[in-house]
């Protein structure tokens, strides 16, 4: 990957047209690395994301909770959970002060699996990016936001 002119081989009537479409166009580029990333593992960044969150939390968590914290706001977070379950990565709780609510725990077979995916997802994504770069470019789309 380079400069953005030359991959997908376009002019930008203004800087601020090519930076919205970079982002755009990384953003997509990500994705597909995560993609790849995770494929061997059989869970998907989604999923990856919500073993995390249910791991750090240490706690039994709300499918809302969950949404909530989710860093993709993923509208069908309910059938990403589903398909861990369906794995037994996770396990279903209802709550007893209300029957509506379902709590969502990590198994120990969510915790082994997120102890053997290797922790270079990061650091493969910005590795052209030395670490005041990379917040820079966390403050600008802060700033963008």
């Amino acid at each position: 990957m380079g400069d953005i002119s030359k991959d997908i081989n376009s002019k930008f009537p203004s800087n601020r047209v090519k930076a919205m479409l970079n982002v755009l166009y990384t953003a997509n580029w990500i994705a597909s690395y995560q993609t790849e990333f995770f494929k061997p593992f059989g869970i998907s960044a989604q999923q990856f994301n919500i073993l995390r969150i249910l791991n750090g939390a240490k706690e039994p968590l709300s499918v809302q909770v969950i949404k909530d914290r989710m860093v993709e706001r993923a509208p069908n977070a309910t059938r990403l959970m589903d398909k861990l379950y369906a794995k037994d990565y996770i396990e279903r709780l209802p709550s007893k002060e209300d029957r509506r609510v379902v709590n969502i725990e990590i198994t120990k077979k969510g915790i082994d699996l997120l102890e053997s995916i290797p922790n270079t997802l990061n650091s493969d994504l910005f590795k052209n990016l030395n670490e005041e770069e990379a917040g820079q470019l966390s403050d600008l789309l802060d700033k963008m936001r």
